[in-house]
C-alpha cells in the first residue's frame, strides 16, 4: 500500500541516487547484488544482538532495491534482473526471520507461520504477474495490496527492535500477509475473468 501511494514522494531522491550510481558506471544488477548482501546481513546482526544495526542495514537494502529498479528503467532492464530482484527480496526476508527464530526460539512457531503466509501471498503475486496481460512500470504486472515491501520492513523493524512484543508483532504481520494474499486472490479472479471474457 505504501509502496504504491508514497513512491511519488520518494521518487526524486531515488531517481537522483540512480543517476549518481549510473555516473559511477554501476549497473542495476550490480546494485541489486549490493542490496542483497547488505540486506541479508540484517539476520547476522540480529543474531549478534545488534538490533539497531540490523534495522539500519535492512532499510538501506530496501532503498537500494528501489534505486536499482529506477536504474533499470533509465537504461535497459533485463528479465534476469527481475528474477534476481524478486528472489533476493525474499532471501532478505528469510534472513530476518531466521535471525529472529534462532535468537528467540520460543516464538519460532509464529515465525514459521509468518513464513508460510509470505509464501502464500508471494505465490499469488508472482502467478498473477506471470499470467496477466497487464503491465505496469515494472517488467510484470505489479499487484498492490495491504502489505507491500515498505509495510513488511516496518513490521520487521518493530519485530527486531521490540523483542518483548515479538509474538504480537509477528502475529500482526501474519494477519496482514494472509489478508494481502486473499486481497490479491480476489483481484486476480476479477482481472483474469475480464481477460477471459474479452477473449
Amino acid at each position: 500500500m505504501l509502496d504504491t501511494h508514497a513512491r511519488k514522494y520518494l521518487q526524486p531522491l531515488i531517481g537522483k541516487t540512480a543517476d549518481q550510481l549510473l555516473k559511477l558506471n554501476l549497473t542495476a544488477n550490480q546494485v541489486t547484488v549490493a542490496a542483497f548482501i547488505i540486506g541479508v546481513s540484517s539476520g547476522v546482526f540480529i543474531l549478534m544482538e545488534m538490533p539497531v544495526t540490523a534495522v539500519l542495514v535492512l532499510w538501506i537494502s530496501g532503498f537500494l532495491d528501489a534505486v536499482d529498479g529506477s536504474m533499470a528503467r533509465k537504461t535497459a532492464s533485463t528479465p534476469f534482473g527481475t528474477v534476481m530482484d524478486v528472489t533476493f527480496d525474499r532471501l532478505v526476508e528469510v534472513s530476518v526471520i531466521l535471525g529472529l527464530a534462532f535468537l528467540y526460539p520460543d516464538v519460532m512457531w509464529a515465525l514459521l507461520l509468518l513464513s508460510v503466509s509470505i509464501i502464500f501471498s508471494m505465490t499469488v503475486f508472482l502467478t498473477v504477474g506471470a499470467v496477466s496481460e497487464k503491465r505496469g512500470v515494472k517488467s510484470f504486472y505489479y499487484q498492490a495490496g495491504l502489505a507491500e515491501r515498505t509495510e513488511g520492513f516496518i513490521l520487521f523493524s518493530l519485530m527486531i527492535l521490540f523483542s518483548s512484543v515479538l509474538l504480537y508483532t509477528t502475529l500482526l504481520f501474519l494477519f496482514v500477509e494472509v489478508f494481502t494474499g486473499m486481497q490479491r486472490m480476489l483481484e486476480a479472479k476479477r482481472i483474469l475473468s475480464d481477460t477471459e471474457g474479452g477473449g
